[in-house]
């Protein structure tokens, strides 16, 4: 089996980041093929940032399609996750959706914590329809780009973070972002609740997916294109989308 780790911006550091925590969770014998988007923005940051990506990670997903047997979107906005899911002939998966949900299994309510503003979490959340399930967010003062080069500093904030939604009643916490992932390891001992790292369970539940084979839709919202003609586009997604 071959699972798509698909960073949605152009940090490689991340991608790599993500990867590694994929295939610490993976089972054995699958193979975790990571990618990074040919274009777009550094780091998501804002709701713009997020749009441009969108197309990015969609350009890397045509590159794949056909090659993979499974995706996770290694973008905690899990970015173009219906589009995606609209485009690829194989499972899609975000990071973040399938975190909450796993969260969702083994408690009644849960809390996320992620690096700075949370805002465009919650409305992830509303849109996954978890939002009754969810006791609060905490966003820490901390950047991506910062984690990077200060890893226990990092740990702490995310600690402190965990240590909030716990007292505000969550019963498990999502480590949200894909600067986050592997980073349950380094938290579990200290946490009374369980920890969900996205990308372990987005591996899981991509292999899960993969294996039960299921169907492709024929109608509805995530029903493929065809005939569709466009201008600009690579030719791996233009080919997508006449139907090819």
């Amino acid at each position: 089996m071959r699972i798509l780790v698909a960073n949605a911006n152009t940090t490689e550091a991340i991608t790599a980041r993500c990867a590694e925590a994929a295939r610490a969770a993976a089972s054995p014998g699958v193979e975790i093929v990571p990618g990074t988007p040919r274009f777009g923005p550094a780091v998501i940051s804002s709701g713009l940032e997020n749009a441009i990506a969108a197309h990015g990670i969609l350009d890397l997903l045509a590159e794949h399609a056909g090659k993979v047997d499974a995706v996770v979107l290694a973008v905690s906005l899990d970015t173009a996750l219906e589009a995606a899911r609209q485009l690829m002939p194989c499972p899609v998966v975000g990071m973040t959706e399938a975190a909450c949900f796993a969260a969702c299994m083994l408690g009644n309510r849960f809390g996320l914590v992620t690096f700075g503003g949370t805002e465009s979490y919650r409305r992830l959340i509303d849109n996954h329809g978890l939002t009754s399930r969810c006791a609060g967010l905490v966003g820490v003062d901390f950047t991506p780009q910062r984690a990077m080069v200060d890893a226990e500093g990092a740990v702490r904030a995310v600690g402190e973070g965990v240590a909030r939604l716990v007292a505000g009643g969550a019963d498990a916490v999502v480590l949200g972002g894909a600067a986050l992932a592997g980073m349950e390891r380094a938290l579990r001992d200290a946490s009374p609740v369980p920890l969900l790292d996205g990308m372990a369970c987005g591996v899981r539940m991509a292999e899960a997916l993969a294996a039960i084979g299921p169907a492709r839709a024929r109608q509805g919202p995530l029903a493929p294109v065809r005939g569709r003609e466009s201008t600009g586009l690579s030719p791996a997604l233009a080919a997508l989308l006449r139907g090819d």
